[in-house]
């Protein structure tokens, strides 16, 4: 179980939400984990389960059917949830489409989206990714032409989390392909549109229960009002909207990283070798011991920055040094804790050998490691 005691920021109310969280991942999610592996997607009914006990976008207002909660609700699900072993798509959802809807959409759209996003009817996802763009969201080649009431949408995406299950996808693309990145925007894209097609689930190293998808967008035709915000005004709303990414996914790399740090003491501590423990050896005490002090700086940065974004403080800079830190954290816990484990750490049967899996893509995805160190750079 995740110790989160001795953290100021979460009081008696989180606490209780932590329980809540604990009981319905539980019931509703650790029976499954296998099962998703295998089968490359979520059930639906774990998407309702979450949206009936309050687990799903809890920032949004209660105008929609939301909580209108803080973000200190959405760190308690992403940090349960990682801890758990999942990697399901409901923090993206939360953390990173649900604020383009709230912020950019017209009331129409918030009124219809809304509500079925927090009750679990209705799976979001955000194409942001092409084939030949990744970090650098100015280089994407998707178009969106005006023709009167409408826009028509023509590319394709790939590594679209959710992809093979959402109702609605949030695209990027280019309204005026001179402008580079001026010439971006936001468009919701309804599932059921005519021309939208998705391609194939892929086969991916790890985070293997998370859907992960291509998708095309062949001439798919939308109301002008499904932009959402200005037009050719998305790499701004984008750029607003990405601290918030790109903490979440520190969330879940720091939350990652004790659970394989727990995973590495529990093993060590049961294995014996040469009539001794594992955990007996200098060298495993020591390789636990460097990493406990790391996770406890960890702790306290993460929640010094989610204090920030309560605030309003949090700025892009310190959000891509958060990523780039936590996550690059969670690989080297997840890395150590397996060699730890010896021969057991390579067998899928231990818990540590789908953590090591799923965390190597954190330092990927939400802008590479990388990346990272670029936007830091350029605020010095």
């Amino acid at each position: 179980m995740l110790d989160t005691s001795g953290r100021p920021l979460f009081d008696e109310d989180l606490a209780i939400f932590r329980g809540q969280v604990r009981k319905v991942f539980a019931q509703h999610l650790t029976p499954h984990l296998d099962r998703w592996e295998e089968e490359g997607v979520i059930d639906r009914a774990f998407w309702l389960a979450c949206g009936d006990a309050g687990l799903l976008c809890p920032q949004v207002p209660q105008a929609y059917g939301g909580l209108d909660l803080d973000y200190r609700y959405n760190a308690v699900i992403g940090e349960e949830l990682t801890y758990a072993g999942s990697t399901a798509g409901i923090t993206l959802q939360s953390d990173i489409v649900v604020p383009y809807v709230i912020h950019y959409a017209s009331e129409a759209l918030k009124q219809a989206w809304l509500p079925r996003m927090v009750s679990g009817e209705a799976i979001a996802a955000i194409a942001m990714t092409e084939p030949g763009a990744g970090s650098d969201l100015q280089g994407v080649r998707t178009t969106a032409r005006r023709d009167g009431d409408d826009y028509v949408i023509s590319g394709s995406k790939t590594y679209i989390t959710n992809g093979q299950t959402a109702d609605i996808v949030v695209v990027v693309a280019k309204t005026d392909p001179d402008k580079g990145s001026k010439g971006i925007s936001l468009i919701l894209v309804e599932a059921t549109r005519e021309g939208f097609r998705r391609g194939r689930n892929l086969d991916k190293i790890g985070q293997n229960s998370a859907d992960t998808s291509e998708l095309f967008f062949d001439d798919v035709r939308v109301p002008a009002g499904n932009l959402l915000g200005q037009e050719n005004q998305g790499f701004v709303h984008l750029m607003t909207q990405l601290p918030q990414e790109r903490l979440q996914i520190a969330i879940s790399g720091q939350a990652g990283a004790q659970r394989a740090f727990d995973e590495a003491v529990k093993f060590t501590k049961a294995r014996k070798a040469f009539r001794q423990t594992v955990f007996d050896f200098q060298n495993t005490r020591f390789t636990l011991a460097t990493l406990k002090a790391k996770l406890q700086a960890g702790w306290a940065h993460l929640d010094w920055c989610t204090a920030r974004h309560l605030r309003g403080e949090l700025t892009a800079a310190e959000a891509s040094a958060a990523k780039l830190f936590h996550t690059e954290l969670q690989w080297e816990v997840c890395d150590a804790a397996l060699q730890l484990h010896g021969g057991a750490g390579y067998m899928n049967e231990y818990p540590i050998a789908r953590l090591w899996r799923d965390a190597r893509v954190q330092r990927i995805y939400g802008g590479t490691s990388e990346i990272m160190k670029e936007v830091v750079a350029r605020s010095l």
